[in-house]
């Protein structure tokens, strides 16, 4: 659990070498998602920093550890002035000492994604996988040694390690920013003359944002296209790119953890193409759309998108999700609504799966909801996303009362700190409602609410 920093890809890549099997887990995770992980994961030892962005990992990390067997490493920053740029301090090992090469359709990867089960889904991955997945954005992106892409996105998450991999394919340069501040990691990117900008809705508006600041005079001169991923973007955030930032647009692509980098527009694609579109499927992979009668849908007719390819995830960690993953023929049901064009470009239309998608980080609602179900005078709760344009979605807690109780906002966010919560799945907004809809079969009628509450 380290930031992203260069140490953590000279640790990513040693480990990578060595054939161990890691699971990188983004910083923002506390302490029960990280215990959960590390006890389904049967882990042996975690990594992390002594203090991040203000949090105590080090004393987390103990905890956990205490009771468990587990082996801390502390990767810390160090404090020796004559260390350049306060680099992290590494042990040096001998070369002699490595064994040999690992083959790659190991399972050496394993992720941690949030979906629609209350506890995270363990996410297995090859070095087969994690190949195809960088080989699908490098050449939809045409990433070459002249790109220079500054990254703030997690390094823990799949498409980190996949951006990594495409800047080792291609001889792309790669920036690190482990904190990201809108008002000034702009301007500290532009300083790199970057040739391509990521990577999600916040992102690319606090670039706008700072090109308005910087006045007539390009911010990111250099720039070529822009890729974006987490969730579909707004049209009307294309279009404010296109205006301020001078680029046709965002290749706006699509994947999950299961499937990293399924599509992708190509930068030179037309206006309406990157406005609607996540693209076409990369290398070797497959997508079509299934009906209800699981009857593939012809061409511009919405079903669920299902997946075959070369980056298709290895399993679940628990065994049990798999069967659910994969219909009878073998293809990886997404869970996302959208249509596959005659020409084999892909829209993405909605989702089945009841996640909320923040700043690029899927929150379960059942896991929310649970929750909530433990607060003082909550009776009954539904969790759902409600738009919002910097984060694409924002959680949004909709419950009945008990009897003479009262509620708000603060007591909720108040509560789920108490929890233990990981930040961003904490309610941004409270409605009270006086009954939970719901169908014959008890099923919440979520889609009410949304329409309710957008």
């Amino acid at each position: 659990q380290v930031p992203t920093t260069l140490e953590s890809l000279v640790v990513t890549c040693a480990l990578a070498r060595l054939g161990a099997v890691q699971n990188p887990i983004v910083p923002v995770l506390r302490g029960h998602d990280v215990a959960f992980i590390v006890d389904q994961l049967g882990s042996e030892v975690l990594i992390v920093p002594e203090e991040w962005r203000g949090f105590d990992h080090g004393a987390m990390a103990r905890e956990i550890a205490a009771t468990r067997g587990l082996r801390v490493v502390i990767a810390d920053h160090a404090t020796d002035p004559s260390t350049a740029g306060g680099a992290m301090r590494l042990q040096a090992g001998d070369p002699a000492a490595l064994p040999p090469a690992p083959d790659g359709d190991g399972e050496r990867w394993v992720y941690y994604s949030s979906g629609t089960t209350a506890d995270p889904k363990g996410i297995r991955h090859t070095d087969f996988s994690v190949m195809a997945t960088a080989n699908s954005v490098m050449r939809g992106m045409g990433m070459n040694p002249d790109d220079v892409f500054p990254m703030a996105i997690p390094m823990a998450h799949i498409g980190g390690v996949g951006m990594l991999t495409a800047a080792l394919m291609s001889g792309m340069c790669i920036v690190l920013f482990d904190t990201w501040d809108p008002a000034t990691t702009p301007e500290r990117m532009a300083a790199h003359q970057p040739t391509i900008l990521g990577s999600a809705v916040p992102f690319f508006l606090a670039y706008t944002d700072a090109q308005r600041r910087h006045g007539d005079e390009p911010l990111f001169p250099a720039l070529r296209t822009g890729v974006a991923g987490g969730a579909p973007l707004p049209p009307e955030v294309n279009r404010a790119v296109r205006e301020t930032l001078g680029i046709r647009g965002i290749c706006n692509s699509w994947g999950l953890t299961e499937f990293p980098i399924i599509t992708s527009p190509r930068p030179d694609d037309p206006v309406e193409v990157l406005d609607t579109t996540v693209g076409f499927p990369g290398e070797g992979i497959r997508v079509r759309a299934v009906g209800a009668d699981e009857q593939e849908m012809p061409p511009g007719q919405e079903g669920e998108l299902r997946l075959k390819g070369p980056q298709c995830f290895a399993g679940y960690v628990d065994p049990a999700l798999d069967a659910g993953a994969f219909d009878a023929d073998g293809w990886l049901r997404t869970g996302d609504l959208g249509t596959v064009d005659a020409d084999g470009r892909v829209r993405v239309t909605g989702r089945l799966k009841d996640v909320i998608i923040r700043n690029a980080e899927n929150v379960s609602a059942l896991e929310v909801e649970d929750v909530m179900m433990r607060c003082p005078g909550v009776a009954d709760v539904a969790v759902i996303g409600v738009p919002d344009l910097r984060t694409v979605e924002r959680v949004c807690a909709v419950v009945v009362l008990a009897p003479g109780a009262t509620l708000t906002l603060d007591d909720v966010v108040t509560h789920c700190r108490d929890e233990a919560m990981t930040p961003f799945k904490i309610p941004e907004r409270l409605e009270v409602v006086d009954t939970i809809p719901r169908n014959s079969m008890g099923k919440i009628l979520k889609n009410d609410l949304r329409d309710r509450f957008h």
